[in-house]
């Protein structure tokens, strides 16, 4: 056994890591992120007496919920990582699709995907954790369709980096949603957050939901000046999301599609 052989080996992998900004994520991006998101969690529980809340309901909802936004989200930047992954991108608008069209088949992947992952997480949640779905009522519906419309928000923006920068910020795909996910008071009411913290929150559509999927657990009932924020706030997003990646796409289209790659 030779130590400069192995000095050789853990070199190149040192120079890789200097020059793959997404591999830090792993060193930094994720415990800082765990270590806020439940730190808060923490802090939200010292605040409840376990005998009064649903603590368990609660996170549960927190769980199966932002399933919706990573999905509608994680569909569009990994199905156009797929595309840049098989060095497949410049076939596909070699042929007379449409880049409206593509948009609108990741969207209802999406959807699709969004649908299953949530209705297997509460056949299990009901399982083995004795969720009762009912609780949620019609409310499900308007809370699932605002969701999804913030997941599809976010994976456009994404998928306009990665066509701007390529696959060396591909980690976004995956990670960008998590970053929100704070902000965004899955597990917690918005009032645990530092009041900085708060003002970026009020500006996250899914906080809204969130807060209203709370208020329907305390009290069967939700304020639908939630429900219409967070409308208000996912169109414009939706908007300047599907601005960005057109912009993106014909950026490419002048460099050439193989740039991406």
């Amino acid at each position: 056994m030779k130590l400069y052989r192995i000095y050789g080996i853990i070199l190149r992998f040192l120079y890789i890591l200097r020059r793959s900004p997404d591999r830090w994520s792993d060193y930094f991006y994720w415990p800082t992120l765990d270590l806020f998101t439940w730190g808060l969690t923490t802090s939200f529980f010292v605040t409840l007496s376990s005998s009064t809340s649903p603590i368990i309901t609660m996170i549960l909802s927190g769980l199966l919920f932002w399933l919706i936004v990573w999905r509608g989200q994680y569909e569009i930047s990994i199905n156009l990582l797929e595309e840049v992954w098989n060095k497949n991108l410049f076939n596909i608008f070699a042929s007379p699709l449409k880049f409206s069209e593509w948009v609108m088949a990741l969207v209802v992947l999406g959807i699709i995907k969004a649908a299953l992952s949530f209705g297997i997480g509460m056949i299990l949640a009901t399982i083995f954790y004795k969720l009762n779905f009912f609780v949620y009522g019609f409310y499900v519906i308007p809370f699932m369709i605002l969701l999804v419309m913030m997941g599809w928000s976010i994976g456009f923006f994404v998928a306009g980096l990665i066509l701007r920068f390529g696959t060396k910020i591909q980690t976004l795909a995956w990670s960008f949603a998590a970053l929100l996910s704070p902000f965004s008071a899955v597990y917690f009411p918005l009032s645990i957050l530092p009041e900085w913290a708060q003002k970026i929150a009020l500006l996250m559509p899914a906080s809204h939901v969130f807060e209203g999927i709370r208020e329907v657990i305390n009290t069967g009932e939700v304020s639908g000046d939630k429900l219409l924020i967070s409308l208000g706030l996912n169109i414009i997003y939706l908007i300047l999301s599907l601005i960005f990646l057109r912009k993106s796409f014909d950026k490419v289209l002048e460099k050439g599609l193989l740039k991406v790659y």
